[in-house]
């Protein structure tokens, strides 16, 4: 662990609970296109950057949950998330964004590869992943908000007990045209893409300024 990590963990520790925003991946920040079998396949949305610059200069913690159960189906190696995710920050950061911290799940039910095969807590909609995060990054979940283009998405963010936001991107328009009547609880707001979502979230919060040292980037599973 570098010594810049670790103080801003400590720093992170330390600080009182706040609010966070929870971001899925793909069809949210990227582009769906199934499973992102190679690094080449990743396209993020052309707003993204913005939308999370907005989230940063709110003092918003920003964190991303993914399910990648590609990996335990053996469609491709574990070290691809992570490099997909080193790329995401790395154009985040070449337009003065940044997300604090990705957390992903490899495993899945019916995995090929048995390593991976498992009922988890980490798979969303559990909360597993969420709840790391929250005891790491000391974030109070209830007034978190949780975006994504998913059902699963917004039953994470209910199961979590915070505020939900569906985009229509991705799988977002589809599952809310027809699917909503049989989710348990529709989403709190329902957004275009990411860059209205935080639009709407920051509204909502009144764009209150929220006390945030930087967290340290990581990608957990």
């Amino acid at each position: 662990m570098k010594a810049d990590a670790l103080k801003s963990r400590t720093a992170a520790r330390g600080a009182r609970q706040r609010g966070a925003v929870f971001l899925d991946r793909d069809g949210t920040i990227s582009e769906e296109v199934g499973y992102v079998n190679h690094i080449d396949r990743l396209q993020i949305y052309p707003w993204t950057i913005e939308a999370i610059r907005k989230l940063n200069r709110a003092g918003l913690p920003v964190i991303v949950v993914t399910n990648q159960s590609g990996v335990g189906q053996g469609y491709f190696p574990e070290e691809l998330v992570r490099q997909v995710h080193e790329k995401i920050a790395t154009e985040l950061a070449s337009g003065g964004a940044r997300a604090d911290a990705f957390y992903y799940c490899p495993h899945h039910p019916n995995a090929r590869l048995e390593a991976y095969r498992k009922n988890c807590r980490c798979r969303k909609p559990s909360t597993g992943l969420v709840e790391d995060a929250a005891h790491r990054f000391k974030i109070d979940l209830r007034s978190s908000y949780f975006v994504g283009d998913s059902s699963r998405d917004i039953e994470l963010g209910i199961n979590a007990g915070g505020r939900t936001v569906l985009v229509m991107t991705g799988y977002g328009r589809g599952n809310f045209e027809y699917l909503r009547d049989t989710w348990p609880r529709i989403p709190d707001l329902v957004a275009e893409n990411l860059l209205e979502a935080v639009e709407k979230i920051l509204e909502e919060i009144g764009g209150r300024e929220i006390t945030s040292g930087r967290l340290a980037l990581e990608s957990g599973g």
